[in-house]
């Protein structure tokens, strides 16, 4: 039953905002999630798969933390694969392909028969303070809740914009309508906003493509859990991905197109990830290369739906089609979704302590995507560490920090906040 007062608020229901609420769940804390689609809490809205280079430790730590993430991911396993085995170890990492439709069922469930956790499916959209501490928020629903701290983690969603071509209309995910409101009461209360941008590849029908034109990509045959609480048979199913690569003719067609692209347009004024470009940045950036990898991924077991990884744009969707389609053993695909770009409000992280609470209101924590990181691992792991520090708040004891020395999202936190972000943020293990 919802009351009208939680020790911990948590405005998201994300791979960050999920974390937040079990860990605080874990040290006792009666805790509120809200958000804006219970139907979509931990919706892998992006790449079917956990893990891969520097963010298969993170989701080991996050095991090691007691976080859901690692569990999950074993139980709901496609395939399993630990990269650059033909490197030296410190290199290594694990990912696995992950079902996209159980993974969230599984993380809903274990919410649900959480009796620390209350849902509703609502939106934060203001914050209230009292000599500069959390002291209430107000949803778009017309619910005042008291609370002694607030965890946000709104990802994409905080003014969000998906940008097709010259289309562009507002969303926080493809058919997600965004999160509006919150930014303005952020700025309100001293914060400074900015903007970043990123996108996804088009999903295309497994069925109308010539799988014998790919190499084959399949996962290990001893494969290893990346939760010490899995077991082998877990992780046991090697359901079996696809390499393609793109050629000069895919080139000319998006190069020929480049004034289309809602990027080059100047459509969008966020910055993009580096280490993850669109296809049309790729084909102008290394312009010498006369291909590019495509990785096909299925999203979920016995799915017709193919991710094609690689090939993440904003082109138009006529666009998109001709150049998937100039792809050897792409010539007929099926377009299920085009790809897009979305652009959406970030807060700068030099406004954060190392344990995630704002420098400026007591009570307030930020974690995930909008704190200017990449991928479901970034923001699992500042979800933690962020819901273990709102428990600690409220405890009054010393808050978690962890050093840059002694684990992977102690570089990860220590980065954010010590480090200007001009870009989505991802984890190396360099």
């Amino acid at each position: 039953m919802l009351e009208n007062r939680y020790e911990i608020i948590v405005a998201g229901g994300g791979h960050a905002g999920i974390e937040a609420a079990l860990a605080s769940s874990r040290m006792g804390i009666k805790t509120l999630l809200v958000t804006l689609d219970i139907s979509g809490i931990a919706r892998m809205s992006c790449n079917p798969a956990i893990g891969g280079l520097a963010k298969g430790h993170l989701v080991k730590e996050i095991d090691a933390l007691g976080g859901i993430m690692s569990i999950a991911s074993d139980k709901n396993t496609l395939q399993m694969k630990t990269l650059n085995k033909s490197k030296g170890r410190a290199v290594w990492s694990s990912r696995a392909q992950i079902d996209k439709i159980t993974y969230p069922k599984f993380i809903q469930q274990k919410l649900e028969g959480d009796d620390n956790i209350t849902i509703i499916e609502d939106e934060v959209i203001n914050i209230d303070t009292n000599n500069a501490t959390m002291s209430s928020v107000n949803t778009k629903g017309g619910l005042k809740i008291s609370c002694m701290c607030l965890i946000v983690t709104a990802g994409t969603f905080m003014n969000g914009v998906i940008h097709i071509g010259n289309r562009h209309f507002r969303a926080g995910r493809m058919g997600e309508r965004p999160s509006a409101g919150l930014t303005e009461s952020l700025v309100d209360h001293g914060f400074v906003a900015r903007r970043l941008k990123t996108g996804t590849p088009p999903r295309i029908s497994k069925s109308s493509i010539d799988l014998s034109a790919f190499e084959l990509a399949s996962g290990d045959k001893n494969p290893i859990p990346f939760s010490i609480e899995a077991s082998i048979d877990d992780v046991n199913k090697n359901m079996d991905c696809y390499i393609a690569y793109t050629n000069q003719d895919t080139h000319k067609i998006l190069t020929d197109n480049i004034e289309l692209s809602a990027i080059h347009q100047g459509n969008i004024s966020g910055s993009g990830p580096r280490y993850c470009p669109s296809i049309e940045d790729k084909v102008v950036r290394f312009s010498k290369r006369p291909q590019h990898q495509l990785f096909l991924e299925q999203e979920w077991e016995g799915s017709d739906q193919l991710y094609v990884n690689g090939f993440s744009t904003s082109m138009p969707e006529k666009i998109q089609k001709k150049a998937i389609r100039s792809v050897q053993g792409l010539a007929s695909a099926r377009f299920i979704r085009p790809g897009y770009a979305i652009e959406y409000d970030y807060i700068p992280t030099s406004q954060l302590k190392s344990s995630l609470e704002s420098k400026e209101i007591s009570g307030l924590f930020l974690a995930g995507q909008l704190n200017g990181t990449s991928g479901y691992e970034e923001a699992a792991a500042q979800g933690l560490l962020a819901g273990i520090n709102a428990a600690c708040f409220v405890k009054t004891l010393a808050p978690l920090v962890l050093e840059r020395s002694e684990s992977y999202i102690g570089v990860l936190i220590d980065d954010l906040i010590t480090q200007e972000i001009t870009e989505p943020y991802r984890m190396f293990t360099s």
